[in-house]
């Protein structure tokens, strides 16, 4: 429940366990006593403390338009003490109220990963200003500031690792249990622990704009919801309220004896409907973020068992979105081509240099600083590196700038640079968009899982969509397409199935927002395809989303479990309790029996191993 009510009650939990503990010790000694107006006293003021909490929780209830349970409680404590059952109804308002503390306690760890996430969130920095450090909130960090981050500290804002070498722990954001190494140009996600030496970085986004920001904005709304499930079971609460008391009153009419609609009453308290199907729903949330797979509550999970047709973007989700090296064509040595034109990219904020650069890193490549730069924005960029002149750019930008006639005939799908030095043409550099490691299998994942339709759509040329997916379990590839038709396939498709639509840019938003689940690319993904999203990823994984769905089925089974055996348990108990072969007091214990046993079984969802969960 999100009511205020519950949450002044939550702290009471324990009082309210420990009243009847209380009442029950005084009550059973003066039994042995032969004080039988003690006993009776104490047992009915324990029981009373309960049963005006209670009251409480059922007016907050009812004023919120919801009827549940509690009131069956309520009915079975005042109905033991109405008709002298007073160990009944103390023994009642102890399982009651024992039952509410372990949902509690239960729930808590159900959402352990969610609530570790909301504690652990950055709150100060030390940027620096020419020589000076100081502390500062990270609400006053602006894009640009440069930040440093000692040893221990989280990274405070999404931003790039200015020198050095930034050794991260990322596990609380992706699930990887390995620390991740970063060098200097390398994206750092704000939340991340340094576990290295001191680095310092640069600020590409304010707080309120970054990664982890983001993140508790999932966490809260995942805290505040509800499944579809949980709200089916409250309409049904009602129907076996009604249940309940029809077989109380018959059980009354047939024997006589009040005694058994009491204990009709008791074996009905509480329900395992309203204990098992929210825990369930909430450490699967919980078992999904702690893989990097971040979902907005309950009813997001819920849906995402029942998805069956799967819409993807291209770049930056079926592929890295990131240009890397493929190809060098030079009559230079390689190496030294190489050394050459990635120094005088260090200079240069274009996506394609940082690959350069990381080509040269990979071959052990000394790179020195480079001179006399200048850049022309999307365009090229031109500068002295040691004793040569070097210039890398578009072919038609070093074409036109040198006076050189290059042939562009290029391989489909990839990028091409021209590179000068010395003020001639010096050779050609071939970039591509790779799959992701990983993807196909992935993409036969979903398909083992319950997915039969995968669609991919890209505002990408269709001679590229059809070479990255060749071989790929694709049902359909549609290329050249405007956000706006992005949008009209996920529409149609929703027609037919329940459609999950995997983005990462802002292109994607759209498409996001339309279909019955959204889930943003989340550790690059823009803004505002993370805003739109349901569900955001924080690991470059495809396989952690099958993962979720595979989590997801788990819950769903978990929680139907619950409910026909708890409800089925209850059925049984109120019958035997009608035909007088179950006492109030044993009613009350068997009872709490089932409701243990619910939650226990429910809290089975933490545990859930996908890879399992997929061939069950």
């Amino acid at each position: 429940m999100t009511m205020p009510l519950e949450h002044w009650l939550r702290p009471l939990r324990p009082l309210l366990v420990a009243a009847p503990i209380f009442g029950l010790t005084i009550g059973l000694i003066a039994w042995h006593g032969g004080f039988q107006d003690l006993y009776a006293t104490s047992l009915a003021l324990a029981t009373g403390l309960v049963m005006v909490a209670l009251v409480a929780q059922i007016i907050a209830r009812i004023g919120a338009g919801e009827i549940g349970l509690d009131v069956i409680a309520l009915l079975s404590m005042g109905g033991a003490l109405l008709f002298g059952e007073y160990l009944a109804a103390a023994i009642v308002a102890l399982m009651y109220s024992g039952g509410q503390y372990l949902e509690n306690v239960a729930e808590g760890r159900a959402r352990r990963e969610m609530t570790a996430l909301l504690s652990r969130a950055p709150h100060v920095a030390t940027r620096r200003r020419e020589s000076q450090m100081e502390e500062v909130s990270v609400d006053s960090i602006a894009v640009g500031d440069c930040l440093v981050v000692r040893r221990g500290d989280l990274v405070p804002v999404d931003g790039t690792v200015n020198d050095g070498e930034a050794v991260l722990d990322e596990s609380a954001l992706t699930g990887e249990p390995l620390p991740a190494k970063k060098r200097p140009g390398d994206v750092v996600m704000s939340g991340a622990a340094n576990v290295g030496d001191l680095f310092n970085m640069t600020a590409t986004k304010a707080a309120s704009d970054s990664t982890y920001a983001g993140i508790l904005k999932l966490v809260e709304a995942a805290q505040q919801s509800k499944a579809p499930m949980s709200r089916m079971a409250d309409r049904y609460a009602l129907v076996f309220l009604t249940v309940t008391i029809a077989i109380a009153l018959l059980a009354w009419w047939i024997s006589g004896d009040p005694v058994r609609s009491v204990a009709v009453l008791v074996v009905a308290t509480p329900c395992p409907l309203i204990l098992a199907v929210p825990i369930a729903w909430a450490a699967g949330v919980s078992r999904a973020a702690s893989s990097g797979l971040l979902i907005k509550g309950a009813k997001i999970l819920e849906e995402l068992s029942m998805i069956r047709t799967l819409v993807l973007d291209k770049t930056g989700t079926l592929t890295d979105g990131r240009p890397t090296l493929r190809e060098i064509s030079t009559s230079w040595p390689e190496d030294e081509f190489l050394r050459l034109v990635a120094s005088l990219d260090q200079a240069s904020s274009h996506v394609a240099a940082k690959a350069l650069v990381d080509a040269a890193h990979a071959r052990n490549l000394s790179l020195v600083s480079p001179e006399q730069v200048s850049e022309e924005p999307g365009e090229g960029i031109a500068g002295t590196v040691g004793d040569r002149k070097v210039a890398i750019g578009g072919i038609n930008f070093i074409a036109s700038a040198y006076g050189v006639e290059i042939n562009d005939a290029h391989t489909p799908g990839t990028i091409a640079a021209a590179v000068a030095i010395d003020g001639k043409f010096a050779g050609i550099l071939l970039f591509s968009d790779q799959l992701r490691a990983g993807a196909a299998s992935a993409l036969n994942g979903f398909k083992a899982i319950g997915v039969t339709r995968i669609i991919l759509a890209t505002g990408d040329r269709a001679i590229v969509a059809r070479q990255i997916t060749a071989g790929l379990p694709f049902d359909e590839v549609r290329a050249d397409l405007s956000p706006g038709q992005k949008i009209d396939i996920v529409k149609d498709e929703k027609t037919r199935a329940p459609v999950m639509m995997i983005g990462d840019g802002v292109n994607d938003a759209p498409a996001l927002a339309a279909a019955n689940i959204g889930l943003a690319m989340g550790a690059h993904g823009s803004a505002a395809a993370i805003e739109s999203a349901d569900a955001v990823l924080l690991v470059e994984r495809l396989d952690r989303i099958v993962e979720g769905i595979a989590i997801a089925h788990a819950c769903r089974r978990i929680a139907l479990q619950s409910i026909f055996a708890g409800i089925g348990l209850s059925v049984g108990a109120m019958i035997l309790a009608a035909a007088g072969y179950l006492t109030p007091v044993q009613g009350a214990l068997f009872q709490e029996i089932i409701d243990i046993a619910v939650i226990l079984n429910a809290l089975r969802a933490l545990r859930i191993r996908p890879s399992a969960s997929r061939l069950s």
